[in-house]
């Protein structure tokens, strides 16, 4: 009997190291300026984090690289991101397509807004070439690879929920075919 209650409180104990230790991974910062709020993880030697673009900075951003308000509007008022991921020092090449990043709210699960569906959408509404070459480049990469020792990239990322909304993102990635995973909770839009 004590052996079971030992082996018990032990399992209890475990298991919820391990929980808090998820839970410390993450992080959130708030902009004291812009009240922008940041939430960040390092798992496995891989950096992931997501900014809020308040609607405001979207529409600034682009407005200066050639679109109208109407253009741009449906991508600034899309829950857009400034994304990071970074290989710090993963075991290897990691390689990512953020197509396979689950997004869920409230337990259903969402896909993201690929580029390429956004390019094509801005495209049909008569913005000029430059301003959709200038919002391409500004992207997050669909698929990348990273080397450890600190590659990384960053961009816009557009969750395609309304403004406010509570969700959830796991990146992932691989390493010579192995899945890797960060998980940010309880992420916010902006609003």
């Amino acid at each position: 009997m004590f052996e079971m209650k030992t082996i018990t409180i032990v399992s209890i104990l475990v298991l919820s190291s391990f929980s808090s230790y998820a839970d410390v991974l993450q992080t959130r910062r708030v902009d004291s300026v812009t009240g922008a709020k940041t939430w960040e993880i390092q798992v496995d030697g891989v950096f992931f984090s997501l900014t809020q673009l308040l609607p405001d900075q979207v529409r600034a951003f682009y407005v200066n690289r050639g679109f109208t308000l109407a253009q741009i509007e449906p991508y600034a008022s899309s829950c857009v991101y400034m994304t990071v991921l970074r290989n710090d020092n993963a075991p290897g090449v990691i390689h990512y397509v953020s197509g396979n990043w689950p997004v869920s709210v409230n337990g259903r699960h969402y896909e993201l807004v690929p580029v390429n569906q956004w390019v094509e959408r801005l495209s049909g509404s008569g913005v000029k070439k430059s301003a959709v070459i200038a919002f391409r480049w500004a992207q997050f990469p669909p698929e990348q690879e990273y080397r450890p020792g600190g590659d990384w990239n960053q961009g816009m990322l557009s969750m395609g929920l309304s403004a406010g909304s509570l969700f959830d993102i796991t990146a992932k990635w691989d390493i010579a075919g192995k899945e890797y995973r960060a998980r940010l909770k309880e992420v916010q839009c902006a609003e």
